[in-house]
């Protein structure tokens, strides 16, 4: 039996068949094992029976590694094993994307954290290129005042990819944008839970005129500290050629910062912060178009730019016309003295 067809026996409220008919172990072992992590929580949602049978922790663990291999890190296993419904929890916070919204400004993050994790998959296409599990304390005086990053490769380490032939042309960089995609997980040790702060797909691609690396963008736009502000929770991949031919693609670089509507990069204690409200409080959607909200958070970082430049100007003027004043004022009291 087809999952289309249980779907359709669970949501029977007639007379017909209903989905009792089916055995147990039959839907359990042979039909919501095959279901991705995004199938098996829309069959859970169909009918009470469906999201009894989806409640096994084991589906949720397979769906959840299927689409985050770096979980399976001993440590990260361990402490998703501890959240309010194990993995079932952690894919609840982690499919979803993290969109920014106005009830954020008055969320107040329950306790402090000591640390954050950093879960980070990068694929091609559907397949597994770069995946990594980072720990970050948040308490030291360093991590606090100096600027949040956080760097998964050392200077001279290299990942190899499957990309090849990537030439200078629009078409070349458009594929990359297309087919590269990266998954960047923070969670949260002491409030259990977690976020995808990526937008999965890039929201821009550039490559160096110098160097000829290629720089892939993703961010998702938070909420800042203060109503009207936000910020850019950037994370970038580099990626280089390399080989005889250079035609090779490597990654070089895969980082995370958070850059305020100024253009400053947020220290430790500034990030740890919204951090924290946006994983606690931050509304999830299945749906972002991060893209356009990186375009309208550009627009927004435009807009604020030239009222400064305006004010600025306003206030040069101010200043040059009451120079002159007093000086006129100075001349006239000196001659007719």
């Amino acid at each position: 039996m087809s999952f289309s067809a249980v779907t359709t026996l669970a949501a029977d409220q007639g007379d017909g068949p209903s989905i009792s008919v089916v055995h147990p172990d039959i839907i359990t072992a042979h039909i919501l094992t095959r279901l991705d992590g995004q199938t098996l929580a829309a069959a859970s949602c169909a009918s009470s029976e469906l999201h009894s049978f989806s409640a096994k922790e084991k589906l949720w663990r397979d769906a959840s590694i299927a689409t985050w291999p770096s979980i399976t890190d001993p440590r990260v296993n361990d402490l998703i094993s501890t959240f309010p419904a194990g993995h079932r929890s952690f894919f609840s916070d982690s499919f979803p994307l993290l969109d920014h919204s106005p009830s954020q400004f008055n969320f107040s993050p329950s306790s402090p954290t000591a640390e954050l994790i950093s879960a980070v998959d990068i694929f091609y296409k559907d397949q597994l290129i770069f995946s990594k599990v980072q720990e970050s304390e948040t308490e030291s005086g360093w991590f606090l005042c100096s600027p949040f990053r956080v760097d998964l490769l050392d200077r001279k380490e290299t990942v190899p990819t499957p990309i090849q032939h990537v030439g200078e042309d629009h078409k070349s960089l458009k594929h990359l944008e297309d087919n590269l995609s990266l998954s960047w997980i923070v969670i949260d040790p002491t409030r259990k839970r977690a976020a995808n702060l990526s937008s999965r797909t890039a929201v821009t691609v550039q490559r160096h005129w110098l160097t000829g690396e290629i720089q892939l963008r993703f961010a998702t736009i938070l909420a800042g500290e203060k109503k009207g502000e936000y910020v850019q929770c950037g994370m970038v991949v580099t990626c280089k050629g390399s080989g005889s031919e250079g035609r090779e693609l490597h990654v070089r670089e895969v980082s995370m910062q958070m850059e305020g509507m100024e253009g400053n990069h947020l220290n430790g204690r500034e990030s740890l912060v919204i951090l924290e409200r946006a994983i606690e409080g931050g509304k999830r959607r299945k749906e972002v178009k991060g893209k356009a909200k990186y375009e309208e958070y550009l627009e927004m970082k435009r807009e604020r730019r030239e009222r400064k430049e305006r004010r600025e100007k306003a206030l040069d003027m101010i200043c040059i016309a009451a120079g002159v004043t007093i000086f006129m004022a100075f001349w006239s009291f000196a001659l007719f003295r």
